[in-house]
């Protein structure tokens, strides 16, 4: 799975790779599988460079053409995550199997992210994006604008 605006966001900024690997303490062969989709870019990870260099979420996997930079950094809170996931899926009347099944995890797992036991990895995130609509990553984990 792909971010489709990591490597772009980048490369506006004129940061090479192995700057992004030495912020996020990794290997830059990590990055390029990361922009390149080899690799899932962990959500926090993710997070972390929305809020250090002032991107929206939406932006960075391509639901917007254009970066909104008004955001907050934001704080992962399980709690408003979990409720915000089970409104949406009320709101389109889908059960979590039904999610579930959309997303390519079981019940049981979907139910973690509703439940506020696990973050929901960024691939489910992104799979949630092609199920819902409209849809915003940053209004559903609870990222607030200035």
């Amino acid at each position: 799975m792909i971010i489709k605006n990591l490597r772009m966001s980048r490369e506006n900024m004129d940061l090479k790779q192995i700057e992004i690997a030495e912020f996020h303490n990794v290997n830059f062969s990590t990055v390029s599988g990361w922009e390149t989709g080899k690799d899932t870019i962990p959500l926090r990870r993710l997070i972390k460079y929305a809020n250090h260099y002032n991107f929206s979420l939406d932006y960075l996997f391509g639901l917007e053409k254009y970066n909104d930079t008004s955001y907050l950094p934001l704080e992962i809170n399980l709690d408003i995550i979990s409720k915000n996931l089970r409104i949406i899926r009320k709101n389109h009347q889908m059960t979590q199997e039904d999610v579930a099944k959309k997303i390519n995890t079981t019940q049981a797992s979907y139910a973690h992210y509703e439940n506020a036991v696990n973050l929901i990895p960024t691939a489910f995130l992104f799979n949630l994006t092609k199920i819902y609509k409209p849809f915003s990553i940053d209004a559903l984990l609870g990222r607030k604008k200035q």
